[in-house]
């Protein structure tokens, strides 16, 4: 099993002793999603030493009022050509709360496209009450190696136009709720070759009130392949392909 989007830096968690977790479950491999720079490096210091680890980088929509220059750039650039970065991530936009900077999510987002695409990198999507201006922008800014909408939220409705433009959608414990029928009907209609596991720990545990671990992506797995109506094996097999294809340097 796999696990796409997951954070330990700044979660004041003991990763040796989360990272046992996961192997116990059976989670084999998990990718580390970045949110800024800081926590990115602290990502790529702990795969290089942890099999089955890999990571991501990118800057958080969330933290789009932090500088971004060329310095900056470069530092993302050097993590990004690491053998265990997979991704370019999580990079998106989020019109949630009261405040945000909409131009300067939108020019971070899309300066971190242009990296992905320099580095023939995938990218993974952060996008929260931003649906539209999402769309606008992958419509106009194709990531050329693909991409996935971590934490997918926007309902089946919106679905097909993510999977038009080639992307993946990635599901975690908020499908696993009693009143998840958005993201049960989401998941319903995503074609078994586009669809991803992931926790975002510690956020959105399955359980609600508690703190979310790559350990339980058994329980997304199994809530999944009874919305898909096929056996736990085979869509375990499907999320494994899935994952070696969008995210190449898995392999």
């Amino acid at each position: 099993m796999i696990d796409i989007h997951a954070h330990f830096a700044g979660e004041e968690l003991d990763f040796p002793e989360e990272w046992a977790k996961c192997k116990a479950a059976g989670v084999r491999r998990v990718i580390l999603a970045g949110d800024n720079l800081k926590n990115s490096q602290i990502h790529a210091e702990f795969a290089k030493c942890t099999d089955g680890c890999y990571f991501t980088v990118g800057i958080h929509p969330e933290n789009a009022s932090s500088p971004f220059g060329e310095a900056e750039k470069e530092q993302l650039k050097t993590l990004a050509r690491e053998q265990k970065c997979v991704a370019i991530g999580e990079i998106g936009l989020d019109y949630h709360y009261e405040g945000f900077d909409k131009s300067a999510q939108r020019k971070l987002f899309e300066q971190q496209l242009l990296l992905a695409a320099e580095l023939h990198l995938p990218v993974q999507i952060h996008s929260r009450d931003a649906c539209a201006d999402t769309l606008s922008i992958l419509r106009e800014m194709r990531p050329m190696a693909g991409f996935c909408m971590h934490c997918y939220s926007y309902g089946a409705e919106n679905a097909e136009a993510f999977l038009s433009l080639g992307g993946y959608l990635s599901f975690g414990g908020t499908v696993c709720f009693k009143n998840a029928r958005r993201s049960v009907e989401s998941a319903e209609i995503c074609p078994i070759d586009r669809i991803l596991t992931e926790t975002d720990s510690p956020y959105l545990s399955p359980f609600r009130g508690e703190r979310n671990s790559p350990a339980n992506i058994p329980v997304i797995v199994e809530k999944l392949a009874w919305v898909k109506k096929i056996e736990r094996e085979e869509l375990i097999a499907a999320v494994n392909s899935n994952a070696d294809r969008l995210f190449t340097k898995l392999k």
